[in-house]
Order: structure tokens, then sequence, then C-alpha cells
């Protein structure tokens, strides 16, 4: 029954999460924002790395219609080496902090594998979602605290850390094997009374080209778990190599690929292209509702 992928099967999914004591609607597919204060992200490395840019993309990202402002301190792209701690707070707590005041109706999503780093963050905003490209595996603290703070958690799959995760993975059946890790981490989470989980297969972490193209082909698989699931696509290697191009020239393909990920069921996508993203689920949309009719 795990590894059965049923195309049509009635499933009852998810549809919501609580943040902040409120109630964020997730029936209808969604976008995240992606805000990295790094020097050394793939696409968009240094270009927020004051309060007056860092204020500005957010804002972008409120306005054109991102439901999440994912904010990250620490480039987590194959290669990138890990900084210390007290390195990521240096970046991350004056980006919160002002996104928070200049935007309190924004939903926050904390892009961080530390738990030391989420409990910092939270006495000073409150509440955000957790996005842990590890799923849980590279901070034996991390579901204790996600629990004790009561947070929303995206629960990621990955195979290793960012130096070494693309050094020739392997897998006996790609999607299979991520259900199993996933089922595995759902099920420490749930014994610790998390209830608001994400899922998110790791488009790229850990995977060659032809995985990620797996799983974009078998996405619907995942409904499996009964929750949103997430598609992080936007601008990745997967395209730009495959098109022969730059990541800077790899929108029209990050959008191609957001629409197969929502015809499989995805329900949030994560983008540094907030608008086109959104104007791709409008028209996702209207095609369901016109096949509907």
């Amino acid at each position: 029954m795990l590894f059965q992928e049923n195309n049509n099967q009635f499933y009852k999914k998810k549809s919501s999460i609580q943040l902040n004591g409120k109630l964020i609607n997730l029936a209808k597919p969604t976008v995240m924002g992606i805000l990295n204060v790094t020097p050394d992200s793939f696409y968009d490395g240094g270009a927020y790395s004051n309060e007056k840019s860092i204020l500005e993309r957010a804002t972008q990202i409120f306005e054109e219609g991102g439901q999440f402002i994912d904010i990250g301190a620490m480039s987590t792209r194959p290669g990138a080496l890990e900084i210390s701690i007290e390195e990521e707070l240096k970046r991350l707590l004056p980006a919160v902090k002002a996104v928070r005041k200049e935007l309190p109706d924004a939903s926050i999503s904390i892009d961080s594998y530390r738990s030391e780093v989420l409990k910092v963050v939270f006495d000073e905003i409150g509440g955000f979602i957790v996005n842990d490209i590890s799923g849980g595996t590279f901070d034996p603290k991390m579901f204790e605290i996600v629990a004790d703070l009561q947070l929303p958690y995206i629960l990621m799959h990955t195979k290793g850390k960012s130096n070494t995760m693309q050094n020739d993975p392997v897998y006996l059946d790609v999607v299979k094997d991520i259900i199993l890790f996933l089922s595995t981490q759902l099920q420490k989470l749930k014994l610790l009374g998390v209830c608001d989980i994400l899922i998110d297969p790791g488009f790229g972490f850990g995977k060659t080209a032809a995985h990620n193209y797996e799983l974009i082909n078998r996405l619907d698989a995942f409904k499996i778990f009964e929750l949103p699931v997430l598609a992080g696509l936007s601008r990745k290697a997967m395209i730009w190599r495959e098109l022969g191009i730059t990541p800077l020239e790899s929108l029209n393909g990050t959008t191609v690929l957001n629409t197969l990920a929502l015809s499989g069921g995805c329900d949030i996508l994560r983008v540094h292209d907030v608008k086109e993203a959104v104007e791709t689920i409008m028209l996702v949309n209207k095609t369901k509702c016109t096949s509907n009719d």
C-alpha cells in the first residue's frame, strides 16, 4: 500500500495549516516567494544585502500575490559551504525583524536546518513556517523544537549535505525511496504532536537530472500522504543545464515545470518569480474549471 501510485483514487488531503493563530487555506495552489539574504545563492546571491533591498523584495513578493515569504541566510545549493550559526543569525535576524515589522500580515517561512537558529528567530518575531531542507536529519533537536514551538513544518528530502549531495546519488527507485524516507520522518513528527506538515520531494537535492524529471512525472505518487506538497523548481540546474542556458535565462523553463508540477498535484510553488507563478496557477486552475464544466 505504501508504494501504490494511484492517479485517480479518491483521497482527502489536508487543506489548511495554522500559523500564529490564523488558518491558512491551501485548498487551491499558492506561491512561496524566495528572499535570500545570502552572498552566494546560485541565482540572486548578494542582491538583498541591506534593509532597503530586503523590504523591497518582501513587498514585491507580497504585492505580486505570494502567500509566503521564505527567508534564508545560508545557501544550500550543491557545493555551498556551511557557515557558522552566528553568521547565519547575523544575516537572518535583521531581515526577518524588518519584514515582520513592515508586513505584519505576511506569512513568513524560515529556510534553516538548525534548531538553535529557529529558537532565536521565534523569540524575536513569533511564529513562522520551518523550511528544513534536511527533513530533520542534520539536527537531532529539530523535530523537538518544531513540536515545542508548535510551528508548521516543511519536510523535505535530501541526500547528504550541500558539499556532498551531488556526488553520484543513487536510488533503487527515486520516488519509492523518497516516500519511504518521508514516511519514517512523518511518523517521528506525529509522535511528537506536530500537526501542520507539508511535503517537499527536494528537487535538485541529492538527485541527478534524470531523478528530478522522474519525480516530476510521478509527483502524484505523493498524494499518498494526504498532505500539501511543495515544489521548488525555480531556475534550477535541471532546467538551465538541460537547455544549455544560464539561471538568468531559465524563467520560461521554470514556468513549464511549474505547470507540470501543478498538474501532478503540487499545492505550493516555491519561486524567485512570483508574478509569473501566480499567473501560471491562475491559468492551470482555469483549464481545470473548464474541463469540469
